[in-house]
Order: structure tokens, then C-alpha cells, then sequence
């Protein structure tokens, strides 16, 4: 390689000064890398980017890298056309193909190419601009945003460059990490910028995810941390006990409400929210009838939140779509008899979440279960799926005791990985990267593979590399695949081992 709350409420508190942030910011000029034919160092000179700022400002690549990368992460290629299709929370009811499991090695490019060529890029740039240009707040968020582009990548591919990624000038064809290296540098990186980050330091400017706040991205860290102990925690418990006893002892604290979620604040057309661009001129996509079915069985508050009901008037109930029909199949279900994702989902100003406090709360009660901590597992988890609901404005007690207290719903100690597994699956709706990492670690929900999918009654379980790899870093492709295995779908990853 060369280098719910209602809708309304994501409009309250600080959305009118991050709106007027990005206003200010999100037109500025991205820093690109050097393209990709230019590999060779005196190149790297004299091949100067015409489009590329002179005199970057951290401020302005702050705003541009966090909509760069929050936009791969929430849009078609990562998340409902591939991710939220293999988790079977939505489903396509036109054009299949991916919903069947045929994929190509250009299918997936669209996370590889932004992370490393822009994202990573203009992050780099902020950490490594000199002092009288930027501040150590700066650099702390840029390597927390830079550690959690490198997860994405990590959970996605397994083995990926990272030492030597970002670093044109002396390696040209970056090595591969192992998927371990990975998660252990990342480990080391979030704390050191946790430790980094001064609230009463220097502020910041550009920041749509946290307004410049920067105890909040403290906290983001910490979380960042909680949830890649807990990728090692089957293969390195030990480690992941270490990192989690010291996140939970941190005096910087961990997200705690759901103000303090990690999510990117999208404004009106043409910045608006990937999934409602998406629905503005296309309708190929529906709700997965698995997770349909699911909330109907658990009659689960959040489902006219996830789905909306069928166009048809003579239909009165949600009907979900069942994963992986053939284009005939689909079609004749008819357009109009089946749901459509939320209107929560597809609002022009919808968030792309990135860290939720119900994702937190889950994390601290598998890590309870599993011993690492002495924080109670079950308490924990009834806290996590009431966050969940609560994040959706559903607040009613009786209305959360009632879910909570259904069989089917309880903490069940002796299966801690199906009751976390099945609660998180559902609260981590519309986060396709993350809830796909987090079935394939605990193995819950058990999925049934789409009904005509292309993978011998398989469902994936990574994305293949991009081809451009095998072209422009084939040494070190090669190895990277003569370790971790064949590069296809079907390989598990370091961290889905047991």
C-alpha cells in the first residue's frame, strides 16, 4: 500500500454552536496524502499536492477528518449496504447481492482508502504540527480520534499497516501489524493522550463530536479503552483486566449519561446524516425481519423507534424483510407492504453514535461477569438496557421494569454472553461495524444465515482487503495473509477465535 430522545432532541443544548462550527469548518480544504503513484522519496518532494493547505490549521483538519471518518463509518459501503446487512438488522428488498454474501475485493476499499488516505493523514498532521500552531489538546484528540479509526480498520480487515502506516517518506510499503499489536498499541496510545488532555489546558476549536470538551473526550478515551480490552479479553484476559481495572479507576472517569456519548452531530443538506442522503433518492433497503421478529417476541419499546410502519394502510403491523432473498423474492414482497428503517434513523440531523452509555454499562457487566472486576454484573446490565431505552426517549419506569423483568430478558449469569450478547445486538442498532465485531466476540445473537446466501451456509465474518494491496504492497500483503489466513470471508480474526 503506498500512502429514544425524540428527533428534536438532537437539537437541543449544543447544536446550534456545533452547527455554527461546522458552518465555519467543514468546507475547508482536506489534507490529502500523496496519491499513491508517487512512490519514490525524491517524488515525495517534488510531487506537491496542488489542493493540499500550505499552512494546515488543527482546527480546520479537526472538523474535516471527524465528518471524513464519521461519515465511512455511518454510510452505505461500511454499514447498512454490507455490516448492518450481515448482522441481519436491515435488509435489502432491491439489489441483494450484498445482502447474499457477494462481495468483490473492491467492495470494500471505501474503508481502507478514507482511513488511510484522509483520515489518518490529517490526523497524523495535527500531532505532528509544531507548538505555537497547536496545543497538546489537539494532539490528544487527534490520537484518540486516530486510535479509533485504526480499531475500525483492525475489527474490519485483522492484521493491518500501523507502525509504519501515515509515514510516506520512510516506508513507502507499510508492514502489516498482527490484529494483537494492533489492539495492544491502541491500548497504549489512548492513554497516553488521556493523560495528555487538560480541561483547564488550551482549548480547542473545530470539534463537532464534544464542542471542545475536552473532559468529555477523557471519558471517550476511557471507553475506547474499556471496549478494546474487551476484544482481548477471550484470547488475553489477564491484559484486559489490567487495562480495565485501571479505565474504571481512572481519575478521568467513563461516559456516564447519555449527553456524554461519542456521536458526530450531522446538520441539514447537503451535511446531513449518510442514511438520510442515502433515502433521498433511493429505497432499496427495509428492516431485517430477524430483528423485527426479535422485538415483536420481546415486545420491545424501541421497535416503532427502529422501524416504521408499512406504506400499504391495509398493513398494520412492522414486517421486516428476511436476510438474503434473491431480487425476485424480495421484490414480490412489495415495496409498500414492508418497513423501512425509523425516521429517527434517516433524519438529516440523526447522529452517527460512536461510543453510546449503553454500550459502556454493557461493557462494565461482561467485564463483571467475567471476573475481571467486582462491580455487579446484573445490576449493570439492567442500567445498560435502560440506558438504551432512555437514549431513545423511552423513560417510563414502569415501561423499563416491565422489559427488564420478562424471562427472556433477565441476566442469566450461567450465560452471560447470550444475555449481553442479545441486549447489546439490539441497543447497538444502526452501528453496523460495531454490533458486527461484537456478535462475532460473543457470539450472540445465533444468526441463521440469509436465506439464499453465497457462502455455503456461512455468514461472513471479516471484510477481504482491498485488491489495490495485492498491486501496491504485495510483499507485505502476502505475508500479512500467510499469517492470519486466507483473505476471504470466511477467515476468523485474532480476536474470534473461541
Amino acid at each position: 500500500m503506498c500512502q429514544a430522545e425524540p428527533v428534536e432532541a438532537f437539537e437541543l443544548k449544543e447544536t446550534n454552536q456545533k452547527i455554527t462550527i461546522m458552518t465555519k469548518y467543514i468546507y475547508t480544504i482536506l489534507i490529502a496524502g500523496l496519491a499513491a503513484t508517487s512512490c519514490k522519496k525524491d517524488l515525495a518532494e517534488i510531487n506537491k499536492n496542488p489542493n493540499a493547505a500550505e499552512n494546515p490549521q488543527p482546527d480546520y483538519l479537526l472538523t474535516a477528518t471527524q465528518k471524513i471518518t464519521s461519515d465511512a463509518y455511518w454510510g452505505a459501503d461500511n454499514n447498512f449496504n454490507s455490516t448492518l446487512l450481515i448482522i441481519q438488522h436491515w435488509a435489502k428488498i432491491q439489489y441483494t447481492e450484498p445482502d447474499r454474501y457477494i462481495f468483490s475485493n473492491s467492495s470494500f476499499t471505501s474503508l481502507w482508502s478514507t482511513v488511510y488516505a484522509q483520515s489518518l493523514t490529517n490526523l497524523n498532521t495535527i500531532i505532528q504540527l509544531p507548538a505555537e500552531r497547536t496545543n497538546d489538546n489537539y494532539k490528544g484528540v487527534a490520537t484518540i480520534l486516530r486510535a479509533w479509526a485504526f480499531q475500525l480498520l483492525t475489527d474490519a480487515y485483522g492484521s493491518i499497516p500501523y507502525k509504519q502506516a501515515g509515514n510516506i517518506r520512510e516506508y513507502l510499503t507499510p508492514g502489516y501489524n498482527t490484529q494483537q499489536e494492533v489492539y495492544y498499541g491502541l491500548l497504549d496510545e489512548l492513554k497516553a493522550a488521556g493523560a495528555l488532555l487538560n480541561p483547564s489546558g488550551p482549548a480547542i476549536a473545530g470539534d463537532i463530536i464534544y464542542g471542545g470538551k475536552i473532559d468529555r473526550w477523557k471519558k471517550f478515551a476511557n471507553a475506547l479503552r474499556l471496549r478494546i480490552a474487551l476484544r482481548i479479553a477471550d484470547r488475553q484476559p489477564q491484559k484486559a483486566g489490567e487495562v480495565i481495572n485501571e479505565v474504571l479507576n481512572d481519575a478521568g472517569g467513563l461516559i456516564s449519561t447519555t449527553d456524554e456519548a461519542a456521536r458526530f452531530i450531522y446538520t441539514a443538506s447537503p451535511q446531513h446524516n449518510p442514511v438520510a442522503a442515502w433515502f433521498d433518492t433511493r429505497d432499496d433497503f427495509r428492516i431485517g425481519k430477524t430483528l423485527v421478529d426479535k422485538l415483536y417476541a420481546l415486545n420491545d419499546p424501541r421497535l416503532p423507534i427502529f422501524a416504521n410502519k408499512p406504506t400499504d394502510p391495509t398493513v398494520t403491523n412492522y414486517v421486516g424483510v428476511p436476510s438474503g432473498l434473491t431480487n425476485s423474492d424480495a421484490n414480490n414482497l412489495g415495496f409498500a407492504k414492508t418497513s423501512k428503517p425509523g425516521s429517527y434513523f434517516s433524519a438529516a440531523t440523526a447522529p452517527a453514535v460512536i461510543v453510546s452509555y449503553a454500550e459502556v454499562l454493557f461493557g462494565r457487566a461482561e467485564a463483571a461477569a467475567r471476573g475481571l472486576t467486582t462491580e455487579n454484573a446484573e445490576n449493570l446490565y439492567n442500567q445498560a438496557i435502560k440506558a438504551s431505552l432512555n437514549q431513545y426517549g423511552i423513560t417510563d419506569l414502569t415501561v423499563i421494569s416491565n422489559y427488564t423483568n420478562q424471562s427472556d430478558v433477565k441476566y442469566n449469569a450461567a450465560s452471560y454472553k447470550k444475555s449481553i450478547g442479545e441486549q447489546k445486538w439490539i441497543a447497538l442498532f444502526g452501528q453496523g461495524l460495531e454490533a458486527f465485531a461484537e456478535w462475532r466476540r460473543l457470539d450472540y445473537p445465533q444468526l441463521t444465515p440469509g436465506v439464499a446466501g453465497q457462502l455455503e451456509g456461512k455468514i461472513p465474518v471479516r471484510f477481504i482487503y482491498p485488491g489495490s494491496e495485492q498491486a501496491l504492497n504485495k510483499t507485505n500483503y502476502t505475508r500479512a495473509v500467510e499469517t492470519q489466513g486466507v483473505d476471504n470471508l470466511l477467515t476468523k480474526l485474532w480476536f474470534d477465535q473461541n
